[in-house]
């Protein structure tokens, strides 16, 4: 089965580029489209005290910032124009499902760690992308750090 749109989903740390290198590859293999996407995730209510405080600030310098790392990461690989970079705010999994439906992709790839024990209980977003996927999911093994 060849593949015809390959979304890949990153946290934007540098063992991204591990499951980019992988996707591309099959991308070339089966002439397939590629297409990126970071979700940046809500910030918790903080509180002041007995005060709320408004973190919609915040918010949006988290999501500059997240935008200026997804265009240097994706700035490294020719086929990743802007109109194939997606930056979305949510929860990840809900995200990516939601773009790959609305994007019409038949692969999602993400870097899995391959957690053993209590963080395997407490799962990851691997694990969440992969229940209730709208098409494929490919998870790329990454090495851990020595």
């Amino acid at each position: 089965m060849t593949y015809q749109h390959i979304l890949v989903a990153i946290d934007l740390s540098e063992e991204c580029h591990p499951v980019m290198l992988r996707a591309q590859a099959l991308a070339q293999a089966s002439h397939a489209r590629l297409s990126l996407v970071h979700v940046v995730e809500p910030m918790a209510m903080a509180f002041g005290g007995d005060v709320p405080m408004d973190l919609s600030m915040l918010q949006q310098q988290q999501f500059d910032q997240a935008r200026e790392r997804l265009n240097t990461f994706a700035g490294r690989y020719d086929e990743l124009t802007a109109d194939n970079r997606h930056l979305v705010y949510g929860q990840p999994r809900q995200e990516i499902h939601r773009l790959a439906s609305e994007q019409g992709c038949d692969l999602v790839v993400v870097g899995s760690h391959g957690r053993h024990g209590l963080a395997l209980l407490l799962g990851s977003t691997a694990n969440d992308v992969l229940h209730g996927a709208p098409c494929d999911v490919l998870a790329v093994r990454l090495k851990k750090p020595e």
